[in-house]
């Protein structure tokens, strides 16, 4: 199957590999199928991309990468409605906003994308309790270990 890409242009793409997202993205509502790319051979980047409108394309990367120490909790209807039944089906993403200068570009730590691997289920959750943002500079000090509970 091939897609319109905003950053790959036409690209070809296997149906197995779409992620749906029940309730879309926040302000992406009505996007509920997306695909994730490889920004660049071995890049810690990857592009969230909706199979449906070309546009609408987030720039991620692992929180881990950046911040060992980061933590969340999946709430039981998160687990529930992702259908996660093991923890190493869950791959966590933050949705980066790119600045100029690269080294000024921030994650939204605030509000993970949780995507369920084996099912292919995405969610972007708000952490209400965390002391993360939703602009956090990406290439602040890093610190130990990071995990998810």
């Amino acid at each position: 199957m091939n897609i319109q890409t905003k950053y790959h242009g036409e690209t070809e793409i296997n149906p197995e590999n779409i992620i749906t997202f029940a309730d879309g993205i926040p302000s992406f509502e009505d996007e509920k199928k997306f695909i994730l790319l490889e920004l660049g051979e071995n890049s810690a980047y990857f592009v969230l991309q909706s199979t449906v409108a070309p546009a609408v394309a987030f720039l991620v990367t692992s929180p881990f990468t950046f911040f060992p120490d980061y933590q969340i909790e999946l709430s039981d209807s998160a687990i529930e409605k992702l259908k996660i039944e093991n923890k190493e089906d869950v791959v966590i993403f933050g949705i980066l906003t790119v600045k100029e200068p690269f080294d000024q570009t921030t994650i939204n730590l605030k509000g993970p994308v949780i995507i369920n691997s084996k099912q292919k289920l995405g969610k972007q959750i708000v952490l209400n309790e965390a002391d993360y943002h939703t602009r956090h500079g990406l290439f602040q000090k890093k610190s130990s270990v990071g995990e998810w509970r």
